[in-house]
């Protein structure tokens, strides 16, 4: 019996891992395995599931890919570590993938068909989550830079921006909408949105509503699509990207970079968070992400940002070496400047 795949995919800052984290808490007794693909230098969407494992769903069970945008490294990177996980004595009942928010679905949904793995797996489904509140407003993410990219196209000129026709592939290749952060819009907004998401999707694919991620199991598992069967009707707007051949900047990433900020123990709280808006606010940041060790706290705080939104919270995540630094992740489109970001958030 082949093991159910769920893809979750989304663009950056959506709610993937908050869905996840949700997810693994209600598995009603299934035994979950991840694939993250973390886009960045550090691994913080592994490091924030594994603070909320159990026997459903242990450490060993979550595999990290960081080496690129899984649709670009297919065949070095995804393959070996699903054939890694599918050798083990005990399989999982079921397992999730979390691209990167940067990933076509298309090119992983295709390799389910390679014969290293097409008789032990299949897609149960692909479930695209968007970011309600950005959304509404006509955007992709809560940035302003996102917002300049399309508004910087002539109106009579008749293409997409590269980050529009990506948010097209990931509707184009859902079974399952989610349209998370819907406690942001109104109910009018919301019908709006879903009639316009409509619009770009295949017959039949379900939409939904959901709030900090928060998605009976039961919805999003045992959907039973087979997806890798029936790819020809899941088009792609990039008709140049092919996984076979490897080309790893064939749909643009060029127009982001990431880098690390590592900063002692934060002595103020709310000092940092003022530090982090200003940042993100005066340079367009995409997503911000990590861990922050505050004095006086023995719990790490998670920083999760999605443009000039900030979400906070403290609990046991695990560090590897234990030691009381700050780690963040900055995403944006290139040109950051890393300096000058690095001396406002050192303060």
């Amino acid at each position: 019996m082949k093991i159910p795949t769920t893809v979750i995919t989304g663009f950056l800052g959506s709610g993937k891992t908050t869905l996840i984290r949700e997810l693994l808490q209600n598995t009603e007794g299934k035994k979950i395995a991840l694939i993250i693909n973390e886009f960045g230098d550090l691994g913080v969407d592994g490091d924030i599931l594994k603070g909320c494992g159990d026997e459903t769903c242990s450490e060993d069970d979550i595999m990290e890919l960081s080496n690129g945008c899984i649709c670009c490294t297919v065949a070095d990177d995804f393959i070996p570590t699903l054939t890694k996980l599918l050798e083990r004595d005990i399989k999982p009942d079921h397992i999730v993938i979390e691209t990167s928010g940067l990933a076509l679905p298309q090119p992983l949904i295709r390799a389910f068909n390679w014969p290293e793995i097409s008789t032990q797996v299949t897609v149960d489904s692909v479930i695209t989550v968007v970011d309600g509140d950005a959304a509404h407003k006509g955007q992709f993410s809560n940035s302003l830079e996102a917002i300049e990219k399309q508004r910087e196209q002539d109106e009579n000129i008749d293409h997409d921006t590269p980050i529009s026709e990506l948010f097209e592939d990931q509707l184009a290749c859902a079974d399952l909408i989610i349209i998370n952060k819907s406690d942001l819009i109104s109910v009018s907004e919301m019908k709006n949105l879903q009639t316009e998401l409509s619009s770009n999707t295949r017959a039949g694919v379900q939409i939904i509503q959901s709030t900090m991620g928060k998605v009976p199991s039961k919805i999003l598992l045992g959907r039973n699509v087979s997806a890798e069967k029936d790819i020809q009707s899941r088009h792609e707007i990039h008709h140049d990207h092919h996984d076979d051949e490897h080309h790893h900047d064939e749909h643009h990433h060029d127009d982001f970079e990431s880098f690390i900020v590592t900063l002692p123990e934060i002595k103020n709280q709310e000092e940092f968070i003022k530090r982090m808006e200003d940042v993100i606010v005066n340079h367009g940041i995409l997503r911000l992400k990590g861990f922050a060790s505050i004095e006086g706290k023995p719990l790490r705080m998670t920083v999760q940002a999605v443009g000039p939104r900030i979400e906070t919270y403290f609990e046991q995540s695990k560090s590897e070496n234990n030691t009381r630094d700050t780690q963040l992740v900055i995403i944006g489109n290139s040109g950051l400047n890393k300096d000058i970001i690095s001396s406002t958030l050192v303060g």
